[in-house]
């Protein structure tokens, strides 16, 4: 896989996530056409997909989800750790739980960058080998 591709698939599918969010939020939940279209008699099938969103940001279920991939990105250190923290802090940032969606988020994004970054650290590439030395000016 090249290498652009590997470094900027996981920040594109986490901008999905994000995407997919702020669909559901914007087009699902606030919409009070939705909200009087589920309240008369159950409505259709999906307005149960709808409630169960709903709990899902009132019980602050998004935010211990989003807690609890952070606090796993953080000990795993794993890029996939990381990239879920991102994503789940997203959608929680999105989903009205924005403290622990922003913590998430932070945590996660964090993580992914160095995980990314691997055994590159600041200020080797201006360093000599080891043994070399360094002609004078």
């Amino acid at each position: 896989m090249n290498r652009t591709l590997r470094l900027t698939l996981p920040w594109f599918a986490i901008a999905l996530v994000a995407l997919a969010a702020a669909t559901l939020r914007y087009g699902v939940i606030e919409p009070a056409s939705v909200a009087r279209l589920c309240g008369v008699d159950g409505g259709p099938g999906w307005c149960a997909w709808r409630q169960w969103a709903v709990l899902g940001f009132l019980s602050y279920g998004y935010g211990y989800a989003a807690l609890t991939a952070a606090f796993v990105a953080l000990v795993a250190r794993h890029p996939l750790a990381a990239w879920l923290a991102a994503a789940l802090g997203f959608a929680a940032l999105v989903l009205y739980c924005f403290e622990a969606g922003a913590f998430a988020l932070l945590v996660g994004a964090l993580r992914l960058l160095r995980a990314q970054a691997g055994d590159f650290m600041p200020g080797e590439q201006h360093r000599q080998g080891e043994g070399e030395v360094q002609p004078q000016p």
